[in-house]
């Protein structure tokens, strides 16, 4: 068995950490890694986060309720680097440079669907850059002439952000080294090439019948936290619910008064007024009127686990509460990514009105839409296999 090198990750024998020596930068460089280039050997975004004094790494697709990323993106002069429609070039960003700069990492298709996922990416400013030369990611197939990878975009952007870019060579130079390496490996390999074995596709499961046989009894909701800094020590605690009945259009939205001390983002990232919520329902009295709403034999729909973990802190049982998303994803046979995003994927009518106020009402909406979409689909099924 290899040993490996705990802190870049690499088999001892092409280890890269003695050409890497942290580089304080002005410039807080923030990177999103896709999962599956955390398992990519030739994979750049760790070289470059250990060469940044001021970087972190973050891993994942769906950064929704991440209280660190949504924190930065509240902060004033935070950017994402990421081409397109709208996106200011590096060199006009030189008098008034960015503060802190988000680096989205993985494929193409990877980072657009880590951009899309994420609305509070979609809202941030972005950046873009044209490459002073082509890359020499030699051991991958870049899809265009401009596409660098994350390390060299990396010292692309801080090369013309802050200038002096021979700081930034032992990047480079890191960089390179692995790539002569994984070439010289190739050319001196005698065994056969590796292939990869194809897996018998997996036939899903059905949708859950309720959506078909209990339209009825459907009641989505949606819940939002005061969410305090990791490290703080206090557990998030529940200070908005919203409710509707998709198929009879009866809701329910209750802010309830935080226990805690009032986090200073909440507001913004929920965004629900900081004086709403200090005139908030006391907890009792608005988990009072959640029992009042429910009826026996209704079946609870949310999206993903959190709103149900932030009742049951509460002391509210939930028992058989059905996890649209994953519904979502066994019919649309991928990640759905954010409510909003899944009722886009399931040709779901836009436009539709926030049930409630803040971001839980605009995701009741969308949630609401996506259990109505499924629930036809679901009787469909029903109705061929009768």
């Amino acid at each position: 068995m290899r040993t490996v090198c705990l802190r870049c990750r690499r088999p001892q024998t092409v280890c890269y950490c003695a050409d890497l020596v942290p580089i304080p930068t002005r410039t807080r460089v923030v990177i999103l890694q896709h999962p599956r280039e955390r398992k990519v050997a030739i994979g750049t975004a760790r070289m470059a986060h250990l060469a940044l004094a001021n970087s972190e790494l973050l891993e994942g697709v769906d950064f929704s309720g991440h209280a660190r990323l949504e924190a930065l993106a509240a902060e004033p002069g935070t950017m994402v680097l990421y081409p397109g429609e709208g996106a200011q070039d590096i060199a006009a960003m030189k008098a008034h440079p960015p503060r802190t700069v988000i680096v989205v990492d993985g494929t193409w298709p990877q980072a657009r669907k880590i951009i899309r996922t994420n609305p509070l990416l979609e809202r941030l400013p972005r950046l873009a850059f044209t490459p002073q030369q082509p890359s020499n990611y030699r051991i991958r197939r870049e899809p265009a002439l401009h596409c660098v990878s994350t390390v060299e975009a990396v010292v692309e952007l801080l090369g013309q952000l802050e200038g002096q870019r021979e700081r930034l060579q032992p990047m480079l130079t890191a960089f390179s080294r692995m790539v002569d390496t994984q070439l010289q490996a190739e050319r001196e390999r005698t065994a056969p090439p590796r292939r990869r074995l194809k897996r018998p596709a997996v036939r899903p499961p059905p949708l859950p019948a309720a959506l078909a046989r209990l339209p009825g009894s459907l009641v989505c909701f949606y819940a939002e936290a005061n969410a305090h800094q990791n490290g703080v020590g206090l557990p998030p605690e529940l200070v908005h619910l919203v409710a509707l009945r998709p198929f009879s259009g009866e809701r329910l939205e209750l802010v309830l008064r935080p226990r805690k001390p009032l986090w200073e983002s909440t507001p913004f990232h929920i965004e629900v007024p900081r004086e709403a919520l200090e005139a908030g329902l006391e907890v009792a009295d608005g988990l009072s009127r959640w029992r009042a709403f429910l009826r026996p034999g209704d079946v609870l729909c949310t999206w993903g686990v959190f709103p149900q973990q932030l009742l049951e802190a509460e002391g509210e049982a939930l028992e058989g509460v059905l996890d649209v998303r994953l519904a979502a994803a066994q019919w649309l046979k991928r990640r759905p990514g954010a409510v909003e995003t899944a009722a886009e994927l399931l040709g779901c009518p836009g436009g539709h009105a926030p049930i409630g106020q803040g971001r839980a009402g605009r995701r009741l909406a969308a949630l609401s839409e996506v259990v109505k979409r499924l629930s036809a689909e679901s009787h469909q099924l029903l109705t061929r296999a009768a």
